[in-house]
């Protein structure tokens, strides 16, 4: 199975802050390794209850843009049932409902599909862990 397979978990630190980490370049990577110039599915997942997975442009703004959004959809406040952790971190718990913990995407010859835009970004809004896994699983 491991040619068919392959799986390798990433170690993020994202900080004591709010972030989108772009994690296109170590998809390649791994990619140049697991895939051999072959077709298949890259699955990226993050095993947290409080990050998510997305596909967006980044650096001209719209990670921020993703973040005040989330922001506006998931405030920081008193609201939410979930209490522990930090003021507002029961939003951090809702988050995966809407940024959700995986993405699949198509390889081709050995090569990650993206628009000409498209990066493949880590969303984590939890302030409380600053250290995140994301396991990289190519299946072709």
């Amino acid at each position: 199975m491991s040619d068919v397979f392959t799986t390798r978990v990433l170690q993020v630190a994202t900080g004591s802050h709010e972030a989108v980490v772009d994690l296109t370049t170590d998809c390649e990577a791994f990619l140049r390794e697991a895939a051999g110039g072959r077709d298949g599915l890259l699955n990226i997942f993050v095993p947290h209850a409080t990050a998510g997975i997305a596909v967006l442009e980044t650096g001209a703004g719209s990670d921020d843009d993703l973040l005040a959004a989330l922001h506006t959809l998931l405030p920081a406040d008193d609201r939410w049932q979930h209490r522990h952790g930090s003021p507002g971190h029961g939003r951090d718990h809702v988050l995966p409902a809407l940024v959700p913990p995986h993405a699949t995407l198509p390889v081709v010859d050995g090569s990650l599909q993206l628009g000409t835009w498209q990066s493949v970004c880590l969303v984590d809004t939890n302030v409380d862990n600053p250290h995140r896994q994301v396991r990289l699983s190519f299946l072709g």
